[in-house]
């Protein structure tokens, strides 16, 4: 059998250059247009998860003689709130929702505090619920509304001790701020340490690995979007300066705000401090999952902190 001509071998091997060269610029193409769907889906993701959480509220619930009023929070607008007073005790506590909620998420916490005889007030967070506001900001401007709202609490217990809780985003506006709350008790349930990990943990969740290079494309969001940095973000820094005994809940399950970091969060609060992992819990309302468990913690503590 003759051997193939050097024109024929030459052609073949320009054949598979081609292809070759072909087969890369395509998966290039492919990768660029992957790349950039993905900037498209973070920012679409970004704009979404700041994005106001407005609701009508409507009229308080006729089983408890709550008040509705309007709390100033500093600015030129006051946040939409409900007060209840209380039944014999001269504290109060102040209920600071999940993001992306707002007061009703915390009503049964509501019924069973006045049941106990504590006045209780809850609010809607700034662009939330029916409060004005433009973006969710994740604690940081959340934080001033907590202040504004003990403040006002103060005044309506003519100086009776104030306690806050705190849920999530709540959590960390409690801890958020530039000074402390000035509560005499704090509760914090599932608080982020930090907005990276909290970012980090929701984004994994859904996309496993790409968490690592996706995470901070979305956090590079943050600042011309909202005026604030992750650094603003990080309720670790600040627990430490909290200035009242603080009770941390977390759930042993949860992928959101994990028990390490939880943990983590403890360790860099001030005494006198208390720890309660939920056996079992994600990132769920800890109160609707061990109702009665819940209830007794959450008295107990405040019985020590704010009846004596």
């Amino acid at each position: 059998m003759p051997a193939p001509s050097c024109e024929r071998r030459r052609g073949h091997n320009i054949d598979w250059t081609t292809k070759r060269f072909l087969s890369i610029r395509s998966a290039i193409v492919v990768a660029v247009i992957l790349a950039v769907a993905s900037v498209g889906v973070l920012f679409l993701a970004g704009e979404e998860l700041s994005a106001p959480a407005h609701a009508t509220i409507g009229s308080p619930p006729a089983d408890f003689p709550a008040e509705s009023v309007f709390i100033p929070n500093g600015s030129s607008t006051s946040l939409a709130a409900w007060f209840i007073p209380g039944q014999g005790k001269t504290a109060g506590v102040v209920l600071l929702h999940p993001v992306r909620a707002n007061r009703l998420a915390m009503l049964d916490r509501a019924r069973f505090l006045w049941r106990a005889g504590y006045s209780v007030l809850l609010f809607d967070f700034q662009a939330h619920g029916e409060s004005p506001g433009e973006h969710i900001t994740f604690g940081y401007l959340e934080s001033k509304d907590a202040r504004a709202a003990v403040e006002y609490m103060k005044g309506r217990l003519s100086g009776g001790p104030v306690a806050v809780l705190g849920c999530s985003q709540g959590a960390a506006a409690a801890i958020l701020g530039d000074k402390p709350l000035g509560a005499k008790a704090v509760v914090l349930e599932a608080a982020y340490p930090t907005i990276e990990e909290a970012v980090g943990n929701r984004v994994r969740m859904r996309l496993g690995p790409l968490a690592i290079p996706l995470t901070p494309l979305l956090l590079l969001q943050m600042k011309p979007r909202l005026g604030i940095s992750p650094a603003d973000l990080r309720p670790i820094d600040h627990i430490g300066d909290l200035g009242a005994p603080v009770l941390i809940i977390a759930g042993t399950k949860d992928q959101h705000t994990t028990l390490a970091e939880s943990q983590r969060l403890f360790d860099q609060a001030s005494a006198p401090k208390e720890f309660w992992a939920v056996e079992g819990a994600r990132h769920v309302d800890f109160h609707r999952y061990a109702k009665e468990a819940y209830e007794q913690r959450i008295l107990e503590f405040f019985a020590k902190r704010l009846d004596q």
